[in-house]
């Protein structure tokens, strides 16, 4: 048989079971938690405590770490523009374990807005939860938790996001995380923020 480069001659095969059923199953409803900002702006901190929290609360969640997908589904790609959007593309995995029921959340740099709304037009029924991490560049250098922020003002690493790339904020995102008179709101009230959110909207009952 020829190499194709498109799929071709195949079908959605449906099955008795839905995304419904398994809601009912687990009690909640499946979604995506979309976390966005720049690095070291508290992405990974939140995810995991919004994890735990949902634990607590006996609801099933996953959170896929963009730096754990870069050991594994996406450790091919680089950093340049075309490979960030094929990044994000690989993380339609994120609806997979949506239609399984699960909050899942995805904790991502994500710098473009473009490649961000094509990930919620993925997702219908508002079932996408955009989070902006709108943490200031100032601050997120001074943490450099990995030292990339070091890296990329001595050249050793071109184009990393706010310092020779941009990064796009989101323009009407569900959820704004600051800084309230210069503070940082803990992990635990990050979380918080987000939860009463899944609460308010009905994702954490069937």
């Amino acid at each position: 048989m020829s190499t194709i480069t498109n799929s071709t001659n195949i079908f959605w095969q449906e099955c008795q079971i839905g995304k419904p059923d398994r809601q009912k199953l687990l009690n909640q409803k499946g979604c995506v938690v979309w976390i966005t900002g720049l690095s070291g702006s508290g992405k990974s901190t939140l995810a995991c405590s919004l994890g735990r929290e949902l634990h607590t609360r006996g609801k099933l969640s996953y959170v896929l770490d963009g730096d754990n997908l870069r050991h594994g589904l996406n450790k091919d790609l680089g950093f340049k523009p075309e490979d960030r959007t094929e990044n994000i593309r690989r993380t339609e995995v994120a609806k997979l374990f949506a239609d399984a029921g699960l909050i899942c959340v995805a904790s991502l740099i994500s710098p473009y807005r473009r490649d961000r709304d094509a990930c919620r037009a993925m997702l219908p029924d508002a079932n996408f939860i955009e989070v902006f991490m709108n943490m200031p560049l100032q601050l997120c250098e001074a943490r450099d938790p990995k030292g990339l922020y070091k890296l990329a003002r001595s050249g050793k690493i071109k184009g990393f996001t706010g310092i020779d790339d941009p990064y796009e904020p989101p323009l009407n995102c569900e959820i704004e995380i600051k800084q309230e008179n210069g503070v940082c709101p803990t992990p635990t009230a990050m979380a918080g923020q987000v939860v009463s959110y899944l609460e308010n909207k009905g994702f954490l009952r069937s």
